[in-house]
């Protein structure tokens, strides 16, 4: 029994707690026992049920856990994207199918990942599957998603959004990149500080800013509404009947392959987050249901306000200022409606602000998920950087994410970063989601007797990894055109595939 690898612990050293909890009777697991598998884990399936194996307590209520989610999932991807995309694929009919067609893919993810999480109820989310499915090579799952999550793991891109949301509304977006580079920094370094010292706090402002940003997306919808039926005297020139024609509405659309995937790897990066919560289990109450009611809910949430505010944006804003708008299309949006004044100096504060929301959730769970890494030995200093001293906050994590995260943001070029970590990390993600869905057909073949709460259809499946089949070949078919991002075509798919 003790060789069987369902048996075995994740580390050598925790071959004591694997012998105490491999049983079905839990009456001799001791209080030492339940320390030391707190901090080292096995792979053991029970090890996943224990309960309050967080050194930091279940403390996440159903809100909180959905607004992590949420603000996770509603970050910079549609105050950003929706004009890079645009000007990809050339029309506003393959953009919203885009958009439409990325949630239905990221619901056929999410089913994946309910089933995994459900069945695994552990922090650690994608690492977690993985582990537990891929046993041979012993370690090798472990330390890609290791290495995965400390080099690409970035919390960067809403803090370049946050920079150049600041620097517009103050009239200094035509500024030097120094700038720009030094506010995404301290917006990063500040977030770092307040996580690791006054973890509370941070919840509590996260969950409020959660709040103001689906009230920012709401306002926004409304005042596309308001646009189409009152027509006020605007500055916008878009003539909606046109544009709202079968003709205009796919006029100049690009459908080359790979346009149109690296397109898509874009709209999920604004889906991504959809199961944030399975990377902060261990602190969540009651985690199952908590998981499945609160993922299917921001996947609702999110959905209908993204293809709503996309409407706005075309409804308001001409197509080609849309297509040049690069990461500032919200901002565009507010000065088309509420003129230069209010529209350019007040209310891309309010998208800055949303960044801010943003940043501290993916902080928040990424911290968590490198402190899981530290805690199975996958990191150097691996006793230092899982402890929660001195304030009861996942430091070590917070470091860890917070210098590659540092780098990123300092070390590119300003113009070309915000594009090239959405593609990056999509490109990363496809991997391991493809990875997982492989992985789940293999766990339904080999222990199809394991208590699986959620069952994802067959249908979402087969999907979801046909999709990630696509997306990965995508980048390596050449555009028709010669590729104008200043970098060879699929530079990023090169990069995401070799860490």
């Amino acid at each position: 029994m003790a060789d069987d690898d369902e048996q075995r612990p994740l580390l050598a050293d925790t071959a004591r707690i694997s012998s105490a909890q491999t049983g079905t009777d839990y009456a001799s697991f001791t209080a030492d026992d339940a320390f030391t598998a707190k901090d080292h884990p096995s792979r053991f399936i029970d090890d996943d049920v224990l309960p309050e194996t967080s050194a930091l307590g279940r403390n996440l209520s159903w809100t909180s856990s959905y607004m992590l989610v949420v603000s996770r999932v509603i970050g910079s991807g549609i105050f950003a994207t929706p004009g890079t995309i645009l000007q990809s694929v050339g029309s506003p009919g393959l953009s919203l199918l885009l958009w439409a067609v990325g949630a239905v893919l990221a619901a056929a993810g999410l089913a994946i990942a309910l089933e995994y999480g459900c069945m695994l109820p552990r922090s650690g989310g994608q690492k977690v599957y993985l582990e537990f499915t891929y046993r041979h090579p012993r370690f090798l799952a472990s330390t890609l998603v290791a290495i995965n999550a400390v080099l690409l793991g970035f919390t960067a891109s809403n803090c370049v959004v946050f920079s150049q949301y600041i620097l517009f509304a103050t009239g200094q977006d035509g500024t030097d990149e120094v700038l720009r580079k030094t506010l995404a920094a301290g917006l990063l370094s500040v977030i770092t500080v307040v996580h690791a010292v006054v973890p509370k706090f941070g919840i509590r402002l996260q969950d409020s800013l959660g709040w103001i940003k689906i009230g920012i997306v709401m306002f926004m919808v409304l005042c596309g509404s308001y646009v189409v039926v009152f027509r006020p005297a605007t500055d916008s020139a878009v003539d909606v009947d046109v544009l709202l024609s079968w003709e205009k509405l796919w006029e100049g659309s690009n459908w080359n392959w790979g346009i149109v995937c690296t397109a898509l790897l874009k709209v999920f990066y604004s889906y991504a987050g959809l199961d944030d919560v399975s990377n902060v289990l261990n602190e969540v109450k009651d985690p199952v249901r908590t998981l499945r009611s609160v993922t299917l809910t921001a996947l609702f949430t999110s959905c209908g306000l993204y293809l709503l505010i996309n409407v706005a944006y075309f409804l308001v804003v001409p197509l080609d200022e849309i297509k040049g708008s690069g990461e500032l299309i919200a901002a565009l949006f507010f000065e088309r409606v509420f003129g230069a004044q209010v529209g350019r100096k007040v209310l891309p504060l309010t998208v800055a602000l949303s960044a801010v929301g943003n940043v501290m959730v993916v902080a928040f769970a990424m911290a968590r998920l490198k402190q899981e890494i530290a805690r199975q030995g996958f990191l150097p200093f691996s006793e230092v950087l899982s402890s929660t001293k001195p304030f009861d906050s996942p430091l070590g994590g917070l470091l860890v994410n917070y210098i590659p995260s540092l780098l990123v943001i300092v070390l590119p070029p300003s113009s070309e970063v915000y594009s090239f970590i959405l593609e990056v990390e999509g490109y990363t993600g496809q991997i391991f989601g493809l990875a997982v869905g492989l992985g789940l057909l293999w766990l339904r073949h080999k222990r199809p007797h394991l208590d699986r709460p959620f069952r994802a259809w067959m249908s979402a499946v087969v999907l979801r990894l046909l999709l990630g089949l696509g997306l990965l070949a995508a980048p390596f078919f050449p555009p028709a055109e010669k590729y104008k991002g200043g970098w060879f075509y699929a530079t990023y798919a090169i990069v995401g595939a070799s860490t």
